[in-house]
């Protein structure tokens, strides 16, 4: 991102806009969770307001583009991080993430727990190496102030101005996503309108000023001019910060933030599916657990495979690209179900907060669209999809109640 907009204003500029846009969603998103505090978050609400059609749609969405991209992302995101560590791992850019993504395949399905301790360390982990980079960089006598300046100025070798904004919007918007997903336990919550509210600001608050913070430091590390590739600059701030180690030391660093991504994801993203084979609208075969670990197994192969799939649009950007398109669409949708409610939002936000957010998603398509439109629209044939597979499982289920009753 500061290679491509090339000025620290930019840069920081592009954060607290997605933060402002997410916080905007945070809004919209507490007050759907307190409305139906059950879980499932946007397959409830869509459910609510625009029928099973929609919510179906983003079941699958979620379980075949959003989930298995995400996944796939982090994995092909590590790579250049792996080569710090084992150098030959360059030579398989598309083995070393499938061995990744099929590692927490393995993990989730030997038991939940094991599955949630891994998740658990591995993400307060990810939060304390994150604040310690920052703090070490900033108070260890690394960081100069003249590195920030020119402070407006693009450098020279900037991207061009409108697709750099595109690539970095995307960027940000995907390293904020998640957000939303409190929303889906709303049922197993104590307290659910103190306690939701609280965990949608307070997550969105801390990830934007860590965001702002570690940008900050790593810019005042190394001057952005120098900047010219990510494992270049993990090289650069890697010496500054560890010594002759450096690069090896940071890129593990980077490497615990993606696991703790993948081990949630791994953990999560099964689930979807295991929960829409439940309610009938999934094959039967994924709502079945496994009688020894008892974790639904057979949606953890499906996402496995789905991932790795993911992989063969190879580029970072273009898996982001597949994703990120369709997920906002649902998103900017579900944010909608606040109009059609019959007892209408009585908020001092409203309807400003969802007008701002719903315009913000409609920008970041756009955007996509400019910058990869096939990745997109890909994902949008396989949301698509959704439609005569949604057809086939209800005529199966037909199908098994009508052979039951005749027995």
């Amino acid at each position: 991102m500061a290679k491509s907009l090339g000025s620290p204003l930019l840069l920081g500029l592009v954060w607290l806009g997605v933060a402002f846009m997410a916080i905007c969603g945070a809004f919209c998103y507490s007050e759907l969770a307190v409305r139906y505090p059950e879980s499932g978050g946007e397959f409830v609400y869509l459910h609510a307001s625009y029928g099973d059609t929609t919510a179906f749609l983003y079941g699958w969405m979620s379980s075949f583009v959003m989930y298995p991209g995400i996944a796939a992302a982090l994995a092909v995101g590590s790579v250049p991080y792996i080569a710090q560590l084992v150098p030959s791992a360059s030579r398989f850019p598309v083995l070393a993430p499938a061995a990744i993504l099929i590692a927490f395949c393995l993990l989730n399905g030997i038991g939940t727990r094991v599955g949630g301790l891994t998740m658990s360390l591995l993400n307060w982990l990810k939060l304390a190496v994150i604040a310690a980079l920052a703090v070490w960089a900033l108070f260890g006598g690394h960081a100069h102030l003249a590195n920030l300046l020119p402070f407006t100025g693009r450098r020279p070798g900037s991207d061009p101005l409108l697709p750099a904004i595109a690539s970095a919007v995307i960027s940000a918007f995907f390293s904020f996503g998640g957000w939303w997903e409190a929303g889906k336990i709303a049922g197993e919550v104590r307290n659910p309108r103190r306690t939701l509210p609280l965990a949608f600001f307070a997550g969105v608050s801390i990830v934007a000023l860590l965001y702002v913070g570690i940008s900050g430091a790593f810019l005042a590390v190394v001057p952005l001019a120098q900047v010219t590739s990510n494992t270049a600059f993990v090289a650069q701030f890697g010496a500054a910060l560890f010594g002759t180690a450096g690069a090896r030391t940071l890129s593990a660093c980077v490497l615990i933030c993606v696991c703790g991504g993948l081990a949630a994801l791994s953990m999560a993203a099964p689930r979807v599916i295991y929960a829409m084979a439940n309610r009938g609208s999934f094959f039967p075969a994924f709502g079945r657990l496994h009688r020894k670990f008892g974790t639904p197994v057979n949606g953890i192969l499906l996402q496995t495979v789905l991932s790795v799939l993911v992989l063969t649009f190879g580029a970072f950007d273009r898996v982001l690209a597949f994703i990120i398109f369709s997920a906002v669409l649902f998103l900017a949708i579900t944010v909608s179900t606040l109009f059609r409610l019959t007892d209408p939002v009585r908020a001092w936000w409203f309807p400003l907060a969802p007008v701002l957010f719903i315009v913000s998603c409609c920008v970041v398509d756009a955007l996509i669209l400019m910058h990869d439109p096939i990745p997109a629209l890909v994902g949008v044939g396989i949301v698509l999809c959704g439609i005569p597979a949604r057809r086939l499982i209800r005529s199966r289920a037909t199908l098994r109640t009508l052979t039951v009753a005749q027995d």
